[in-house]
């Protein structure tokens, strides 16, 4: 994201955010936020104002001389906490709770996934005991060969 289009966010002017990102730059590394370069820049204003067409008398001034800052996700959340705003201050709760929130539902899929697991288990364990029965049941419905009588005229021995 632009720097000017998060300091509207945050609630504070795009000079007070690229003051607190120059005033702390180790909470700024270069997977976090860049400066766009000149070329760079030139072709962002272009499809800009191709958008937009005409800037409003209050948008005059919105994208500066100075080249913007573009932040990363990490870089918006960083951002957060070093901004004093109270938009800034709101918007850093709200990443701490979404934080909170992700790490208790990922113990609960990890007790999902061991449920999962278990039942699989107890799954195979049931599935061999059903093979047994079926071959139980399979051996009472075979007919037995017995010992056979023999056939035909048996003389008497009296």
């Amino acid at each position: 994201m632009l720097d000017s289009d998060l300091a509207e966010m945050y609630g504070v002017e795009t000079r007070v955010l690229k003051q607190a990102v120059r005033r702390n730059p180790e909470r700024f590394p270069d997977d976090f936020m860049f400066e766009l370069t000149e070329e760079e820049w030139e072709s962002v204003k272009g499809s800009l104002r191709s958008q937009i067409v005409i800037l409003k008398k209050t948008q005059r001034g919105k994208h500066g001389k100075y080249l913007p800052f573009v932040f990363t996700e990490q870089g918006v959340s960083m951002l957060s906490s070093v901004l004093n705003s109270p938009q800034a201050i709101q918007v850093n709760i709200s990443i701490v709770r979404v934080f909170v929130k992700m790490r208790e539902w990922s113990a609960n899929y990890s007790e999902l996934l061991a449920k999962i697991n278990e039942l699989q288990q107890s799954e195979s364990e049931q599935n061999h005991q059903i093979g047994q029965i079926y071959q139980i049941i399979d051996e009472l419905l075979k007919p037995k060969l017995c010992e056979r009588k023999e056939i035909g005229f048996k003389k008497n021995q009296n």
